[in-house]
């Protein structure tokens, strides 16, 4: 599969400075690469519908990225081509008052799609070991003091153990989770968000927040390493995808969601005996309606 190379899992810690935002394909091979793209979504369309008829396995999918690295428009081209009745797609925000009365993790099993079905994560539980860390919102928390007398370094290594075991948990219980970083490059987000201020039909998605989280870009790019190298394993891998040209990072994300449902090997139940016998007499009703008819 041509998205293995930006897979990270047990056994492997990426240095994000040193991994490509550019995959670094001509552009005179986009057609060929979008055809590609459109026959993995439609491979996709029916491996799903089996995952959902066998309703064995469940799927996650989180997205994390920098702003502008082309999250929405993933789920847009890629994942839009699947069957909504067996997908569901949530955006997690900063958290209100209710979840914040709860665990972190509270708020993300609420989305845990039934088996059957994929749930795609724009953002996540890595949101509480990413904006948490870098703004030092944990601080502020309402926990006892036995959990916020820990340094800053020690309750994020906590919280990186629990998310491994939640997503080891998850993997035991009949779920494959899968991790996916677009990583772009601070160039060609600017470029992005010069783009969102230009064009009238893009204004809606800059916010004056964007420019101030990107002045901490280095920041997060040195955060993003430490989460991925902490939480990558062999059941909840992490795919780092050059995301400076969308058309190619859609190819590598259906790439990956091809594979991915592959693993599941989704089967069409079989009927028992009695059950075909039942099909077999129900045809025949059927029949015998549609001769009256004719």
């Amino acid at each position: 599969m041509k998205a293995d190379r930006y897979r990270y899992d047990d056994h492997d810690r990426p240095d994000l400075r040193d991994l490509p935002t550019h995959a670094g394909v001509d552009k005179d091979c986009r057609e060929e690469i979008e055809e590609k793209t459109a026959e993995n979504i439609e491979t996709m369309k029916e491996l799903q519908d089996a995952l959902y008829a066998d309703g064995r396995e469940g799927i996650v999918i989180v997205l994390q990225a920098m702003d502008a690295a082309g999250k929405d428009s993933t789920i847009k081209h890629v994942m839009s081509g699947l069957n909504p009745q067996g997908v569901m797609v949530h955006s997690f925000k900063q958290p209100g008052a209710e979840e914040l009365a709860h665990d972190y993790l509270w708020r993300v099993v609420q989305h845990l799609p039934p088996r059957g079905s994929i749930a795609i994560f724009n953002r996540s539980h890595y949101e509480d070991v990413l904006a948490v860390q870098i703004l030092d919102l944990w601080k502020n928390y309402q926990m006892p003091d036995r959990v916020l007398r820990d340094s800053r370094e020690e309750f994020f290594h906590k919280r990186y153990r629990q998310i491994r075991q939640f997503e080891e948990y998850l993997y035991e219980n009949g779920y494959r989770v899968v991790k996916i970083f677009l990583h772009v490059s601070k160039e060609e987000q600017g470029k992005r968000f010069l783009e969102r201020i230009e064009e009238p039909e893009k204004n809606w998605k800059f916010s004056s927040s964007d420019l101030e989280t990107r002045e901490r870009f280095e920041e997060y790019t040195d955060l993003y390493e430490e989460v991925i190298r902490e939480t990558a394993s062999d059941h909840a891998p992490w795919y780092v995808l050059p995301a400076d040209q969308k058309w190619y990072t859609r190819y590598l994300v259906s790439e990956i969601l091809v594979d991915l449902l592959r693993q599941c090997d989704p089967r069409y139940p079989e009927l028992s005996e009695t059950e075909r016998s039942r099909l077999a007499e129900a045809r025949e009703v059927l029949l015998r309606e549609q001769d009256k008819k004719d």
